[in-house]
């Protein structure tokens, strides 16, 4: 192993445990076709004291029906802002069986500034949704430049996760013994 993958791999670990799922949904993404993971992502400013940023969006994960040399790669779109953290997630991910053939697309929405901690927002957002009974909407936090990899971890643990339900569902329909 060279010590720059190493570094990479540390660098990446580090940066993985620095972002939360604060609030976790628990529905198994789609064994075929697309599954949709709505979730709040907050991120502390840059400096302390600074403002905080809420964004609402989505994760879209697909799923190919038929694996072909076209599209047997995992693609990660929007989720990064920096093309250095998305080459180091890339070839990371490549080595990751779980998304080797997975279509990761994020669709950011607006992006708000609040003047209130992380804390606050998150048990804000959490009420707000428990009052509207949604179970489906995720709520993530990571630190200023950890966005890309907060809804990377968040889609990553929907994968595993689901996987059981899917290797079932598969059986069920006769693709596997």
């Amino acid at each position: 192993m060279f010590f720059d993958d190493f570094e990479a791999e540390r660098q990446f670990r580090e940066a993985w445990e620095a972002v939360e799922i604060a609030r976790p949904v628990r529905y198994s993404l789609f064994t075929f076709g697309q599954s949709e993971l709505p979730y709040y992502l907050i991120c502390e400013g840059e400096n302390p004291g600074d403002l905080v940023s809420v964004t609402k969006g989505e994760v879209r994960i697909k799923r190919p029906l038929v694996i072909t040399p076209e599209n047997a790669n995992g693609e990660l779109r929007n989720f990064f802002e920096n093309s250095d953290e998305e080459d180091v997630a890339q070839y990371l991910l490549a080595r990751t069986a779980h998304f080797s053939n997975l279509q990761l697309e994020n669709r950011r929405g607006d992006t708000e500034l609040v003047s209130d901690s992380v804390e606050e927002i998150v048990a804000r957002l959490n009420r707000q949704l428990d009052a509207e009974e949604e179970d489906r909407v995720a709520i993530l936090t990571a630190p200023h430049g950890l966005a890309g990899i907060a809804l990377m971890r968040y889609a990553a643990e929907r994968v595993r996760e689901s996987a059981p339900d899917n290797i079932q569902e598969l059986r069920e329909r006769g693709f596997l013994p």
